[in-house]
């Protein structure tokens, strides 16, 4: 399925239905008097969230969308049936913004969350509504109010537990696929993954997590390099950072300012995720040079504060700790004072 995570959709609630002019006229009965009916409500626009749902591209192709509008009135006092309502099913996780304004409107996170957010028009009143002593044929009606009508911006942010980080083909993809049923593309070139791919990882019998494989980060990605600031966002919901350092050849540099150059652009983008946890995992080692150069490198992690974990996604190694150790992070941190997982919009 195609990842689309950003939309732009012009949503209007249902037009109210035009009140009647009508006369009851039937033989024997003089001077009927008026019998116009109203007119009936025009629909309302809401927002659901669908946990069957992780991308927007259901609306990518439907852009505007309009709720139906309500009858209008008949003779014989009979009102307008009233519009039916649009219900726009979202992702968790979506965002959604005034695209005049650019005001958040609603942050779209529970299974089941619905917001009301335009409102059908009301319909107009028929001539029977105008009867008075004085005018007993009025002619009178109104027509239905106008629904509301906005041109809004959905942007969709993954609700995930952990999130991995690192530099492009850094082991991240490989990772994912090993630990959960997430079936990224990997190769052996750098920028593989192109989109955010979420995997549920199992711990026991009756317990998970959701983790998060974002596409690789470079140096001056908060600035829009490489694939930019539009996957950033995606990690702000995360309650736990996997910081996936590559010890191969593969990456040039050294990896501790590697290390250092991502930090500082999710700092850059978001301060509040460089006070996010983190764990540092060395990938590959199944490669002999890479294991020893572990070996060596390791106690710069420790010597600042990082718990360091070695894994190899091929042979398995590490990653039973890993994953244990994840899952119980997760839980002390639940326990201690819950991550608010809406994070401060820029």
């Amino acid at each position: 399925m195609k990842f689309i995570d950003e939309v732009k959709i012009h949503a209007k609630a249902g037009d109210g239905g035009r009140g009647c002019l009508s006369f009851r006229r039937e033989k024997f009965i003089p001077l009927g008097g008026p019998d116009g009916g109203d007119g009936g409500r025009g629909g309302d626009i809401l927002f659901e969230v669908d946990v069957a749902l992780s991308t927007l591209l259901d609306l990518r192709y439907k852009q505007h969308l309009k709720a139906q509008n309500g009858a209008p009135g008949m003779g014989k006092n009979m009102h307008g049936k009233n519009g039916e309502d649009l219900v726009i099913k979202v992702p968790p996780g979506t965002l959604v913004y005034d695209d005049a304004t650019g005001v958040l409107l609603a942050d779209l996170t529970m299974a089941g969350q619905r917001l009301h957010l335009l409102k059908g028009g009301q319909g107009g009143r028929g001539n029977a509504r105008f009867l008075t002593s004085t005018n007993r044929a009025p002619r009178h009606t109104q027509p239905g109010i106008p629904g509301e009508v906005r041109t809004l911006r959905l942007q969709l942010k993954l609700l995930a537990d952990v999130g991995l980080v690192g530099l492009p083909n850094a082991g991240k993809s490989t990772l994912i696929a090993s630990v959960s049923a997430a079936r990224p593309k990997i190769a052996d070139y750098p920028f593989t993954t192109l989109v955010p791919n979420l995997g549920v990882v199992r711990h026991g019998e009756f317990r998970s997590f959701v983790m998060a494989d974002i596409p690789g980060l470079i140096e001056g990605a908060s600035d829009g390099q490489g694939l930019g600031t539009r996957f950033l966002r995606h990690i702000e919901r995360t309650d736990l950072f996997l910081h996936l350092v590559d010890l191969s050849g593969l990456q040039e540099g050294d990896p501790v300012d590697n290390f250092d150059k991502i930090n500082r652009e999710l700092a850059r983008y978001n301060p509040a995720l460089s006070e996010r946890p983190m764990l540092v995992v060395f990938t590959k080692q199944d490669i002999t040079e890479v294991r020893e150069q572990t070996h060596k490198i390791r106690s710069v992690f420790v010597d600042r504060g990082f718990r360091t974990f070695a894994i190899s996604a091929v042979t398995r190694e590490g990653l039973p700790e890993l994953v244990t150790a994840v899952s119980r992070e997760l839980d002390r941190m639940r326990q201690a004072s819950p991550l608010d997982r809406v994070a401060d919009e820029r």
